[in-house]
């Protein structure tokens, strides 16, 4: 089909293993540090070099053995689990579903993947506010995208990237009607953030509040 053809193509785009939104930042701050260096010594340059290696660390882009599990569904994002509530239709979904909400800190991979395989049905991004994504106002005020995925038997996930304090930028490759494969690096978020990730009601969440979880790696929580 023409949407597996551009899916393949765009996914494999993204396994360099630092990623490519990251690179301007990368050799940005590389010759910041080698300018530093030659105008002013190594006292100047030295910091600059820390940085330099916290940015190129920070884009890293790993690759992940995804569990062969096929009911299993999938973090998106590495972070830690900081809430998990039912909520009522949203306006994207429009049936109840379960909510874990994951906070992503500088620290970590920012590189997200699919929870689960189907077709992208809809993506909605929404200007906002940049505050710290893991207040939980930061839900529906900060800058968001949200994306929709129709698995196989009709039912839907949905995961929606927040910007934070620091991130300013959310980043997604993916197109409508698009067909996503578990474990597909599908976007990131600059610098620090939060991801949310919407499962069917009748999933048996398999995380706690607290847990450190780790995108195409842990499952949140197991289809019936």
């Amino acid at each position: 089909m023409k949407g597996q053809s551009i899916s393949a193509k765009k996914m494999a785009d993204h396994r360099e293993i630092i990623v490519g939104e990251g690179l301007p930042f990368v050799v940005g701050s590389l010759i910041l540090c080698l300018a530093a260096f030659f105008l002013f010594g190594v006292w100047l340059a030295f910091p600059l070099l820390i940085v330099t290696l916290f940015v190129t660390w920070f884009f890293r882009n790993p690759e992940r053995s995804v569990p062969s599990d096929e009911k299993s569904v999938l973090s998106p994002a590495d972070g830690k689990v900081i809430r998990i509530e039912d909520i009522r239709a949203s306006d994207l979904l429009g049936t109840p579903a379960k909510k874990v909400s994951i906070f992503m800190n500088v620290f970590n991979v920012h590189v997200n993947r699919i929870p689960y395989s189907g077709v992208v049905r809809a993506i909605e991004y929404k200007k906002g506010k940049f505050l710290s994504a893991n207040l939980d106002k930061a839900s529906t005020l900060n800058e968001r995208n949200a994306v929709v995925i129709r698995m196989e038997d009709g039912r839907e996930i949905m995961t929606i990237q927040i910007a934070g304090l620091i991130a300013r930028r959310i980043v997604c490759w993916l197109e409508n009607g698009m067909h996503v494969k578990k474990g597909d690096r599908f976007g990131l978020i600059r610098f620090g953030s939060r991801l949310e990730v919407f499962l069917p009601v009748d999933v048996s969440i398999s995380v706690n509040v607290g847990d450190t979880v780790k995108a195409g790696v842990t499952p949140l929580g197991t289809l019936t």
